[in-house]
């Protein structure tokens, strides 16, 4: 089983953005962690991160013909990117939203997700874990 793990707009300063929010893990740190839990479900990831939603609209197109779902944090993407809501249902793959953050609980635009309705699921809140319980989620889903 291959899963792609989606980073979006400004995960890259992860470790230094609103850490009271965020937390001090860097995008590598939570990278590192992710193969982690890989390894042990037995499970290949491949990352990416982009701050360009057009790039990552190309790269899930690409990557659909390898992976067999998707592990997606769309940063600021989910509550207003359409195209992506469309770009992950139109490429046939499985995928679960995570956020580090508890979205709901947040500034109310936040709140609001493209995403959710067309996701296996969602985790968030719980920092780092939200991308490793997203993962666990998704492999067992894809019967792992």
């Amino acid at each position: 089983m291959r899963i792609a793990v989606v980073h979006g707009p400004n995960l890259r300063l992860l470790g230094r953005r609103e850490p009271d929010v965020y937390g001090t893990l860097t995008l590598d740190d939570i990278n590192g962690r992710i193969g982690e839990v890989a390894a042990e479900l037995g499970t290949e990831i491949e990352t990416f991160q982009s701050n360009a939603e057009g790039d990552i609209l190309d790269f899930l197109e690409e990557a659909s013909g390898r992976v067999d779902g998707f592990v997606v944090n769309a940063g600021g993407l989910t509550h207003t990117s359409i195209a992506l809501r469309d770009g992950l249902v139109g490429v046939g793959r499985p995928f679960v939203e995570v956020h580090l953050s508890n979205i709901a609980a947040r500034e109310r635009f936040r709140g609001h997700s493209f995403l959710t309705p067309v996701a296996v699921g969602a985790v968030f809140g719980f920092g780092v874990d939200s991308y490793l319980l997203g993962l666990r989620a998704l492999v067992a889903h894809l019967g792992g």
